[in-house]
């Protein structure tokens, strides 16, 4: 009776300290189907790689769920946000490709309230939690592919185009949890998209991205 009662309570610890992640692969939205390279498209690496994140992170006992169920499934930025609100997520991680002349990977989060549809957030809250963690993401992303992919840095949503017309951008505006978007390669960059095309960039990238997830969940 000790033993299963001791059983018990160590499978109900080990529930109440799982962390919930939610992985939003970017794309297909109200904002379009993704910018595409000359031989891959956003929506698909970013698929391929939330897929490829959520496995690894389990294996960290990490609770991860998608906002998709398959590649080329339609969801609004505001669901996604709710998404990983109605799951009480540790972190909503947002996975982009950008479209550019330059290159490189970079990290954004909101550092001021938005306004879209009669809505302003997110709250001050969300904010801090989001730049924290984006610190975090980032500085993990930026050791892990040192000498792979260029660093441009650590953002705030404002310097996106979508966030500099609203203040911030739509799935944080709708966001309750911390919320981080990283656009992991450009993939107009030949080289860029080479890397993110190959196994071995692919794996790096999934490494980058689960050390920057870990840090993050971990300082909670």
């Amino acid at each position: 009776m000790r033993s299963w009662l001791l059983l018990s309570l160590l499978g109900l610890a080990s529930v109440a300290s799982a962390q919930t992640v939610c992985i939003d692969p970017g794309h297909p939205s109200e904002v379009g189907i993704g910018t595409q390279g000359k031989r891959s498209t956003e929506v698909g690496i970013a698929w391929q790689i939330a897929k490829a994140l959520q496995m690894r992170l389990r294996r960290e006992g990490i609770d991860v769920l998608l906002t998709k169920q398959s590649q080329r499934e339609k969801v609004t930025n505001r669901r996604r946000a709710e998404i990983a609100n109605a799951a009480h997520a540790a972190l909503m991680i947002r996975l982009h490709c950008d479209a550019s002349n330059g290159s490189g990977f970079a990290v954004y989060y909101p550092a001021k309230p938005g306004t879209t549809a009669g809505v302003t957030g997110p709250s001050q809250e969300v904010i801090e939690a989001s730049k924290r963690a984006g610190g975090l993401v980032h500085s993990a992303m930026a050791k892990s592919l040192k000498g792979s992919v260029r660093d441009n840095g650590l953002k705030t949503d404002a310097q996106t185009a979508v966030g500099a017309k609203q203040g911030a951008l739509t799935g944080s505006i709708f966001s309750q949890v911390p919320a981080v978007l990283v656009e992991m390669v450009v993939l107009t960059n030949r080289k860029d998209e080479a890397f993110i095309l190959s196994k071995s960039g692919r794996a790096k990238m999934v490494e980058a991205l689960a050390a920057g997830v870990l840090a993050a969940v971990k300082q909670k």
